[in-house]
């Protein structure tokens, strides 16, 4: 049945790259979202899935929260065009967010399947998939319906309790013989603007360490920034309206990495 869905879509997707934490609130969707961005300003063709089934907010980061997703007459899924050449797909496109999704397994593997199988996306170069935190359901169906991930970056702040966690999750990503390309450190520091020093408030090297230990690299540093806040509640990504700052040269410097990690594979 899966082999069926597949033969729904002419689609051709060079690269499929998994974002993952190993708990909530690290900021993986912010990285998600602006990592796909940043792709899309580079030129590249590049898709987007929210596999969060229970608390989808890709689509509220990237301002079309308020579109529905549209079928086409052979039931197969036309995404949401955000830019020119960034489209999303997210539970939040399909369902009324005030109420809860109250789904088990199997429902939930069906929807990622679709999402996964179903969607027009054309010709993309990156699709970067969205989890939800943890090593549940959603990463699991995920890595097994894709099979073929060039990787998977996972998302950590400094804190002991987070690289802990995160840690559980490069070691899920290792047994379901996928690679780990990388690790992000969010909310690494804060650049006081005063006198211009980084102050490190949730403490320093937590990231290194991680990567150390899953035998991978830190992609970056990721500061912290309360303009990230105010731009994701307005749907609005940090390559296009963060222009010139130190968080766009963040996202960048996650870009490069994560295409320089994939070329170096093949």
């Amino acid at each position: 049945m899966a082999e069926e869905k597949k033969n729904k879509t002419n689609n051709v997707i060079k690269n499929k790259i998994l974002v993952l934490s190993g708990k909530g609130g690290v900021g993986k969707s912010t990285v998600s979202v602006n990592l796909a961005a940043t792709l899309a300003e580079e030129g590249f063709q590049v898709g987007i899935i929210d596999i969060d089934i229970h608390g989808p907010n890709v689509a509220r980061m990237l301002g079309v929260a308020d579109k529905k997703l549209q079928a086409t007459r052979n039931e197969t899924i036309i995404p949401i065009q955000v830019y020119p050449n960034l489209k999303a797909v997210s539970m939040a496109n399909l369902v009324d967010l005030s109420q809860p999704v109250i789904w088990r397994g199997p429902l939930k593997q069906k929807m990622i399947e679709q999402f996964v199988n179903d969607v027009e996306w054309g010709k993309l170069d990156y699709l970067i998939i969205d989890s939800p935190p943890g090593t549940g359901d959603e990463p699991l169906s995920a890595l097994q319906i894709i099979g073929d991930t060039d990787g998977t970056v996972i998302v950590t702040t400094p804190q002991g309790v987070s690289t802990m966690d995160a840690r559980r999750a490069g070691a899920f990503v290792e047994k379901l013989n996928s690679k780990v390309l990388g690790v992000v450190e969010n909310m690494s520091y804060y650049i006081c603007p005063n006198c211009g020093n980084r102050v490190y408030m949730y403490g320093e090297g937590g990231g290194r360490e991680l990567a150390d230990a899953l035998k991978t690299e830190l992609a970056v540093q990721i500061p912290q920034d309360p303009d990230i806040v105010t731009l994701s509640e307005e749907g609005k990504t940090i390559p296009l309206f963060k222009r010139d700052s130190d968080l766009e040269d963040a996202f960048k410097q996650l870009a490069k990495y994560v295409m320089e990690s994939i070329d170096k594979d093949e």
